[in-house]
């Protein structure tokens, strides 16, 4: 491993021992030198196959992270659909192979706890991205597909590892931030703001050792919904347009996804974010190879969705909603369609851990954590604005209960200097309660009366063992296989009178999982994996639906798993000042799970479907180097390709042959960054994705638009200045060219950002 690419992006930080070394003790010896004391990763780096990573200070330098997520913007294959500062509900992780709808498709860890939310599929379950800070942050590493029989099958697409900071010695932090964004789209042209502040301190004393982190994020988002109507659903109006609806201006005419016109008569979802976060760790080493820790994290979230009529009457007033007459047509606007919203959300992270990490012949951790909806309140008016600005009837959406609990035993054992076995048992539980009420004031009214509740519960219990064998100097090798015994339980779907209940699910699995390195030569490596995955309906998948005529309908508590097959090849080439790898890929999925339309009954039914195969050929290149051309230019790039298609479909088969949604062709990233002696550093980097399509059949092609999924081009930079080893600030912006660029929702416009920060070690 070359020592001169420690600092880049990690390309290679994380490449198995076997990869470029010549004998174990020089491959622990460079892998020493290459974590350069940090704390170390959960992932199984022993496994050849592709795992990259980013550290502290390469965020620093790099990135405009306002968020946890940031840090994953320039990974190759990676996309967050981070629609503004402080998005927490819908920024999904995309990888090689799946969109930006399938969050139940990868696995985020933070200090080793899960906070991938697999209560669901979809924007509403994303990452709890909050409960980490990106100050906090050490390290980020990223395991590429479901090669490790470590973790279930929802690692299909990727493993992400936060690794937050613990102290060696006394250490304080403190960081402000100012983000402004410039922003003009239909009828809306403002400036929308946020501010951040975080502050961190912590010591160890002999064997204890403590870490705490407080922050907070205040951040105004521009709109990103729009209430809207098809130009053919207007009905013409006859006689005098008064006595038809309210003739109004200023409703702005487009275009749709699917190239119909249409009308835009407002916009919603204007989100004002105010989040605190608190976390606490304890680590108390109970000999020099026995480590007892323990974090507690509470993330508050007070929310307020603003929204903005586009419309007039004849007297310049704003209409939200009634009959409204546009030229000869008339249409009709809900109470709900240009509307408001609170959230007042307190959510909790608990995890207790015991490890052993001796190196030698029996290491093992075990953990327990909690993750848990402590308050989870969402209020909505069923009344028109402005009525509604000051109260009026509503429903309230209350999440209390909701949460998931995993307990964790992993333990390795090195029989010999040939053999690492891995082996361990897991038991995930998912609990999912929401009841919705009335209420005479949706704004500071209680509950009511009930008008709907949802509530499920799935479990899963696994057991695994691989072996990694290094065969020799050059070859590894890697087998193992995961079992899996999953349940759903205690499902139940409620309306204002009556309750009705699900019946009870059970399956059980086996995952193979297998690698194999071959080290061509000092500088060359040759890897190949192959996994299979099971990846479970979530709660939400299985037991939404409907009541109608005392049955439930929109639903099928019968969805199939999806299971994959995963396989990538690659060649890893070390250079003298950095490191290239090309991947080629493959997945064949059977079962995926998406909403769709089942064309082959009548009436037709859209629901959560099995879509019976979808497979996915691809190639990924990276490459990081430094000092390239000129001294103090780091590079560090990657381009994607995917050819993703639906190749079955008996529900829907007009999806057959088109691109999987979500899923574009291409992929690629570009970053260079430069230092200028000692005291300034410059980042320049630019993102881009190609065509993609929002809906199954790909009936979608104008995606520069409300719903619609559009191809991008952005570019961002950063200038960052240390004074000294404790002071330090820095300038940003991103989508420097201001491109408006779509994923459902409008993304960010030109945002700018400036920071200071003040570390005292």
């Amino acid at each position: 491993m070359n020592r001169r690419s420690t600092a880049t992006f990690a390309l290679v930080t994380l490449l198995p021992v076997a990869a470029t070394a010549a004998d174990a003790d020089t491959a622990t010896r460079l892998d020493t030198v290459d974590v350069r004391g940090l704390q170390p990763t959960s992932l199984p780096t022993q496994i050849p196959t592709t795992t990259e990573g980013i550290t502290a200070v390469e965020i620093d330098e790099r990135i405009n992270a306002t968020d946890s997520e940031d840090a994953l913007k320039y990974f190759p294959s990676l996309l967050v659909r981070k629609r503004y500062i402080g998005d927490y509900d819908h920024a999904v992780l995309a990888t090689r192979a799946s969109g930006t709808g399938n969050s139940a498709r990868s696995l985020v860890f933070a200090d080793g706890i899960q906070i991938s939310n697999l209560l669901g599929n979809g924007a509403t379950f994303t990452p709890r991205w909050g409960l980490v800070t990106p100050e906090e942050i050490e390290r980020v590493d990223v395991l590429y597909g479901p090669f490790s029989a470590a973790y279930a099958g929802n690692s299909v697409g990727a493993v992400v590892d936060y690794v937050t900071r613990m102290p060696q010695a006394f250490e304080a932090h403190v960081k402000a931030g100012w983000y402004s964004q410039n922003y003009s789209l239909y009828r809306t042209d403002d400036t929308f703001d946020a501010w951040h502040t975080s502050a961190s301190i912590g010591d160890r004393q002999g064997r204890f050792a403590w870490w705490l982190n407080l922050s907070r994020l205040d951040s105004e988002s521009q709109p990103i919904g729009f209430a809207n109507r098809l130009v053919s659903a207007g009905t013409p109006v006859t006689g005098a347009p008064g006595a038809a609806g309210t003739p109004v201006d200023g409703a702005v005419a487009g275009r749709n996804p699917r190239e119909q016109p249409w009308w835009l008569f407002g916009a919603t979802s204007q989100t004002n974010t105010v989040q605190d976060h608190a976390k606490i760790k304890l680590a108390y080493d109970v000999a020099d190879d026995l480590r007892a820790s323990v974090v507690a994290a509470q993330w508050e979230n007070d929310v307020f969705r603003d929204s903005q009529s586009f419309i007039e009457d004849a007297a310049g007033n704003p209409v939200y909603a009634g009959n409204v007459v546009v030229g000869a047509d008339r249409y009709t606007l809900a109470p709900t369609d240009i509307s408001l919203q609170r959230a007042d959300l307190r959510h909790r992270m608990i995890g207790a851990t015991l490890k052993r990490a001796s190196g030698g012949t029996f290491d093992y951790t075990l953990s327990a954590s909690r993750y848990d909806y402590a308050r989870d309140l969402v209020r909505s008016p069923t009344v028109a604005r402005p009525l509604a600005d000051a109260g009026g009837a509503g429903r309230i959406a209350n999440g209390d209960g909701t949460g998931w609990d995993a307990v964790w035993f992993a333990a390795t054992w090195r029989p010999n200097a040939a053999h690492v076995v891995d082996a361990g048992v897991q038991r995930d539980a998912y609990a999912l309660r929401t009841a919705v009420s009335t209420t005479s004031d949706w704004i500071r009214g209680r509950a009511e009366a009930p008008f709907s509740a949802f509530r499920g519960d799935t479990d899963l219990t696994s057991f695994y063992a691989q072996d990694t064998w290094r065969m020799d100097a050059r070859w590894t090798a890697t087998l193992g296989v995961r079992y899996e015994d999953w349940s759903a339980h205690d499902g139940a779907l409620a309306d204002a009178s009556r309750t009705l209940r699900f019946a009870r699910r059970d399956e059980t699995d086996a995952s193979p999982k297998a690698a194999l390195a071959w080290a061509v030569a000092d500088d060359w490596t040759v890897k190949a994996s192959l996994g299979r995955s099971v990846r479970y309906p979530t709660v939400s998948e299985l037991f939404q639906g409907s009541i109608s005529a005392d049955a439930i309908v929109n639903n099928d508590p019968n969805l199939k798993p999806e299971r994959a097959w995963t396989a990538e090849l690659s060649s890893v080439h070390e250079l003298e000042r950095g490191s290239l790898r090309a991947t080629v890929f493959a997945e064949r999925t059977r079962d995926a799970l998406y909403s769709q339309t089942n064309v082959t009954v009548t009436p037709t039914v859209t629901n959560i479907q099995n879509v019976d195969r979808i497979e996915t050929r691809g190639l990924e290149l990276a490459y990081a180097a430094q000092g390239v051309g000129v001294e103090g230019l780091d590079l560090l790039g990657s381009v994607t390709f995917a050819d993703s298609i639906i190749r079955e479909n008996a529900n829907f088969p007009a999806s057959v042959g088109k691109w999987q949604p979500r899923v574009p062709r291409w992929r690629a990233n570009l970053v260079g960054t430069y230092r200028a002696g000692a005291h300034w550093t410059y980042t320049l980097a630019a993102r881009y994705s190609g065509k993609q399509f929002n809906t199954l059949d790909n009936a979608d092609p104008n995606g520069a638009s409300y719903t619609g999924v559009s191809d991008f081009f952005v570019v961002d930079a950063r200038a960052r200045f240390a004074l000294d080893e404790r002071w330090s600030g820095s300038v940003g912006v991103d989508n420097l060219n201001n491109r408006e660029y779509w994923n459902f929702h409008p993304y960010p416009q030109r945002t700018w950002s400036v920071e200071v920060r003040y570390d005292y070690r």
